[in-house]
């Protein structure tokens, strides 16, 4: 993340750069300089997911409870002295940075397979060493946050820009995260997450001026060296020879730094130089081997330059710089945010690429095209990167929004949205969107869509009817276990359903549906393309109806429409009688087993049990109960099940939104339904056989309840014509298999593929073919 070799720069070889901050003396500073205003802290919440999740055990799928204690605590602690908080979630992930998400991904898999293997030969959980964040963290935190008060954003493009563009526009106190990108941006102060002391509000404060000074450059140049070092745009081994170049020549060779920190050094001095001489772009590209890489280089620069702000380094004379200040695409909404992104149309493609002005003849060119040729330059030659579903074309309109569905997240609400910014400032965008590529072609739909997701009330909502593209990233899933399958393909059917629902525009016909593109990470996937995913046939009594209806009617009934979408997403339209007899508030929670006992038949009535249990046990257990919480030791397969559910109730986010919010968001998020250690303790008691008297801790009403909820389950399952039977009852050796007979859908069966060729699931070829639903079907 961020500028490479930079944090270990400035930690060993430019101390002088940190500076210990008291966040409580900085906020009455400011409140001195601004009389009337509220010091407020842009928050990068992706950096600081680690930093928050404090709970000792973070194997077991999560512990929820404790983990919304210490966001109210973090919340708390800055209200406590007048900070304001606002925090930004990424959105979604560009292009120019999908490489790099992939390499994480990739490395996440390794780190991962030595976890279970730990697990295995230790039978407990590994040191804070090798923690990996729980499935769904940052999804659930941006509601956890919400329900705390906060204000709370998704980002349209990744969530450093819109954080340093917000930070400045509003003369923030600063901002909080852990991104040496923050040292480039030209924006307000950056403090370190991971050096807060949340008792003294210490941190440090790492000071871009003071890195300027130690390396001869000025502001402007932050970018560049950035570039030339390598960053989650440019890649690392793109400059390393032209680095080594300036390491050879470099004068100052400093013997109590080492080689990174040396070459640092180098590169500064080189465009100090550079500088001096006054020859700008052409001096550079004598030197630089940019070649095809030109392109990209200059994006990357650009990607650093906050509205208003220009470059140096672009082109040959002092007039001719990059310019973002054309108001062209919003960013974010509000009254004192409307930083913008001048954008321009390629005739073929239709994309809108930022914009540069030629010195010479004076006009906008894109910053993806050489500036001297004037030809286009492709940032990626692979053919697999081009869309190739139609897309339609929109113009925003400046409609007034109308009042969400979901009774929760009201726009309206004071709890969820911004006091000082009115609902018209939230939700009209203006024409600042113009020619926007989308996969569908309403406006007022892609409008309502998208002030969900920058409110962060929604989940890939807009992702698929903005790009048709999505991803997800690791799951605690054992590449050896082949019982258990991964989430991405459990859950895909339910996401197929949606993209027919989102893009089908009605009526359910999915024959001129576009595909889908899932980047989701499961065994065996080398992610160098997305799954090309078909949607999937609704079955909805009455008919598919509109987005338009399920949004935005208020018409009597239309309640009843949503809940009957959100159960044919899961093609569960035969369990609603089920379902309602149990009522809120685990009526999610029963449609969410329900859904994987029928998908996943390597499940057993040990698992059910343990599943309950644990959602009723929680209902009546202080946060410290849990803390205090101990286990004989860990299972490897009860790991991978608590991951599992968690993965169904962002499914669960997913397909509520998308219905329009037929269900309570409530009762859904896991620090109401589900804790790790306690459904561990569960599973392992139940897994001995243990009685449900001792499941439910002896506690009469839990009996009651659990005998009602197992008796919904199980009913519902077998009219799926899939009975749960125990694992005491299987035969010897049984393996079991996942997916229901005769269903159009990603699904297998005793590991063999519809093809017959015996590939077993997780043997299945990702990334290039288009999955068609009947080559999933079961025989």
């Amino acid at each position: 993340m961020g500028v490479r070799g930079l944090q270990g720069f400035v930690g060993s070889s430019c101390p002088h750069i940190c500076t210990v901050v008291n966040f409580k003396d900085l906020a009455e500073q400011h409140r001195s300089r601004h009389p009337g205003g509220t010091p407020t802290i842009v928050v990068d919440a992706m950096c600081c997911l680690r930093y928050w999740y404090t709970p000792d055990s973070w194997i077991c799928g999560g512990q929820w409870r404790e983990y919304f204690s210490a966001l109210r605590e973090f919340v708390k602690t800055f209200t406590a002295v007048g900070i304001k908080l606002i925090f930004f979630f990424d959105g979604m992930v560009e292009q120019n940075k999908r490489d790099e998400w992939v390499k994480r991904r990739l490395k996440n898999n390794r780190e991962i397979a030595r976890i279970f293997h730990y697990i295995k030969s230790n039978k407990e959980q590994p040191g804070r060493n090798m923690f990996f964040i729980p499935s769904g963290l940052a999804v659930f935190t941006r509601f956890a946050l919400k329900t705390l008060g906060q204000e709370t954003r998704c980002s349209l493009q990744e969530a450093d820009y819109e954080v340093a563009s917000y930070g400045l526009q509003n003369d923030c106190l600063g901002i909080l995260g852990e991104d040496t990108d923050y040292l480039i941006y030209d924006t307000c102060p950056y403090f370190s997450i991971s050096e807060l002391c949340l008792d003294s509000l210490d941190t440090v404060m790492l000071c871009r001026e003071k890195l300027c000074q130690s390396l001869g450059l000025g502001l402007s140049d932050l970018p560049l060296l950035a570039c030339l070092l390598g960053n989650d745009v440019i890649p690392e081994g793109m400059f390393e020879s032209f680095r080594y170049k300036c390491l050879s020549s470099y004068t100052s060779v400093r013997e109590n730094f080492d080689k990174k920190g040396n070459i640092i050094l180098a590169v500064a001095d080189h465009i100090a130089k550079v500088r001096r001489l006054h020859q700008g772009e052409k001096k550079l590209e004598e030197i630089l081997p940019l070649g095809t890489n030109k392109a990209l280089f200059y994006k990357g620069v650009a990607s650093y330059l906050l509205p208003g702000q220009r470059s140096p380094w672009f082109f040959q004379k002092p007039e001719g710089v990059i310019t973002l200040d054309k108001p062209v695409v919003s960013m974010i909404s509000g009254p004192e945010s409307h930083w913008e992104v001048p954008m321009c149309t390629d005739p073929e493609s239709k994309q809108e690429v930022p914009m540069c002005t030629d010195p010479e003849s004076g006009r906008d060119v894109p910053v993806c095209t050489d500036p001297e040729s004037g030809q286009d330059i492709s940032l990626s030659s692979d053919p697999e990167f081009k869309q190739e579903v139609p897309m339609c074309m929109r113009s925003e309109s400046k409609q007034k929004l109308p009042v969400g569905t979901n009774p929760e997240f009201n726009p309206e609400a004071p709890m969820f949205t911004n006091p000082e910014i009115k609902q018209e400032d939230t939700i009209n965008t203006g024409p600042e969107m113009k020619q926007q590529v989308t996969m569908v072609s309403d406006p007022e739909i892609l409008q309502v869509a998208r002030a969900h997701h920058v409110q962060a009330e929604s989940y890939l909502v807009y992702n698929i009817l903005s790009s048709g593209e999505v991803e997800c990233s690791n799951s605690l899933e054992d590449e050896l276990d082949q019982a258990l399958p991964s989430q991405a393909f459990v859950y895909r059917p339910v996401r197929q359903r949606v993209y027919s629902l989102l893009l089908g525009g009605g009526g359910g016909d999915t024959s001129a549906c576009p595909t889908v593109k899932e980047w989701f990470v499961y065994s065996g996937n080398p992610l160098r393309h997305p799954d090309l995913v078909r949607p999937l046939q609704m079955n909805i009594p009455g008919g598919t109806p509109s987005l338009k209806l399920l949004w935005l009617s208020q018409e009597p009934g239309v309640q009843a429409r949503r809940l009957d979408t959100l159960l044919a997403c899961f093609d569960l339209s035969s369990s609603r009688e089920e379902l309602q007899a149990v009522g809120s508030p685990f009526e999610a929670l029963c449609c969410l087993l329900i859904y994987l006992f029928v998908q996943v038949d390597t499940l057993c009535l040990e698992d059910l049990h343990a599943f309950i249990a644990q959602a009723l046990c929680l209902q009546g257990k202080p946060t410290v109960q849990l803390v205090d919480l101990e286990l004989d030791h860990v299972d490897p397969r009860a790991v991978q099940l608590g991951s599992l559910l968690v993965r169904g109730l962002t499914t669960l986010v997913l397909v509520n939104s998308a219905c329009g919010f037929p269900w309570k968001t409530a009762d859904f998020m896991p620090w109401n339904l589900f804790d790790g250690k306690l459904f561990h303790q569960k599973y392992l008691q139940s897994e001995k056989g243990c009685t449900v008297e001792v499941l439910v801790e002896q506690n009469r009403s839990r009996l009651t309840k659990f005998q009602a909820l197992k008796s919904a389950v199980c009913r519902a399952c077998v009219k799926e014509n899939r009975p749960i039977s125990s694992r005491r009852h299987w035969r010897p050796h049984h393996s079991g298999r996942w997916g229901r007979q005769e269903s159009s859908s990603h699904r297998t069966s005793s590991g063999h593929s519809r093809s017959g060729q015996g590939q077993h699931w997780r043997d299945q070829g990702p990334g290039s073919r288009q999955y068609e639903p009947d080559q999933w079907r079961k025989y």
